[in-house]
């Protein structure tokens, strides 16, 4: 199994209160400011646009997506009123993301999942209701395991860190022997996975993986890209084991399946599968069949 997907510990990475800055109601939407672009280096009172809405940069930030980083303020609508809502289509509502996260680190914000979403249009949007439900759950309840709740963002163990480069790929480790180490909703490692994953989604994660621990946008993405295209060591993807309705167990096989399933660690395996049932009884669909692996 190429991808190390056990949990070593994780250090939380400490998060301000950010104050929510509502914008003032109007008629008119205002003019929107220079679009958002992930290379622009924004300083201090930068404003820009992004998703139909205008931002405030509170500090110098480079490829921090606004609505999925903390250092942006959202200063309301713009344009007009043809820009639709960039969550308005997930099957998990804020609130119930919420419920089922109470304790989840700052970094992970909602608004960084949903911007996120947009890379990979056919997760959670494919089949029936329950299934896009199903997936929705399925998803969130594995990555409620690697992070302890969404509370770890990176390894705790950073002895460890350096074990995560594959000195044998032609492109090495340009961005340090131990800069490779889990990161993320799903603990992305190893410098090929930052290779693959950058290379998938337009980002220079080879030479820049901090932005997985650093922009809950990218982060988001990084679990997505996982999900959607990678069978790990099982025989599918997370997403098509859903959709196809082969039951929540083929996920686990597919995220760590080499080191949980076939009883080779029982617990964990009902504790991604505990925490699944908690999240489709939220949503107010069946589980399903084939819960285990």
């Amino acid at each position: 199994m190429q991808r190390v997907l056990t949990l070593l510990g994780a250090a939380l990475l400490s998060a301000g209160t950010v104050s929510a800055v509502l914008p003032v109601s109007s008629a008119i939407a205002a003019e929107c400011a220079t679009a958002w672009t992930a290379s622009a280096v924004y300083a201090g009172g930068a404003a820009v646009s992004h998703n139909g809405h205008n931002w405030s940069a509170k500090w110098w930030t480079q490829n921090q997506s606004p609505g999925g980083d903390a250092v942006w303020t959202d200063q309301g609508t713009c344009g007009g009123s043809d820009v639709p809502p960039a969550t308005g289509d997930f099957v998990v509502s804020e609130a119930q993301f919420k419920e089922m996260f109470p304790s989840r680190n700052a970094f992970y914000t909602y608004g960084g999942l949903t911007a996120a979403m947009a890379s990979f249009p056919a997760f959670a949007t494919t089949g029936s209701d329950t299934i896009k439900k199903q997936e929705a759950a399925a998803f969130l309840a594995n990555v409620n395991h690697e992070t302890g709740g969404l509370v770890h963002i990176v390894e705790q163990n950073t002895s460890n860190y350096p074990h995560y480069c594959d000195a044998g790929q032609p492109y090495g480790c340009p961005a340090g022997r131990a800069a490779y180490y889990g990161r993320g909703p799903i603990q992305l490692s190893w410098n090929f996975n930052y290779k693959a994953a950058g290379d998938a989604l337009g980002i220079d994660l080879l030479n820049n993986p901090f932005l997985v621990e650093r922009d809950a946008a990218v982060s988001w993405k990084s679990a997505l890209w996982y999900w959607m295209t990678q069978n790990g060591p099982g025989t599918m993807t997370g997403h098509n084991a859903m959709v196809n309705s082969r039951g929540f167990g083929e996920t686990i096989r597919s995220i760590n399946g080499g080191l949980e399933c076939d009883g080779r660690n029982p617990a964990q395996v009902q504790s991604r599968v505990d925490a699944y049932k908690r999240f489709t009884q939220l949503l107010g669909v069946a589980p399903g069949a084939n819960l285990t692996c």
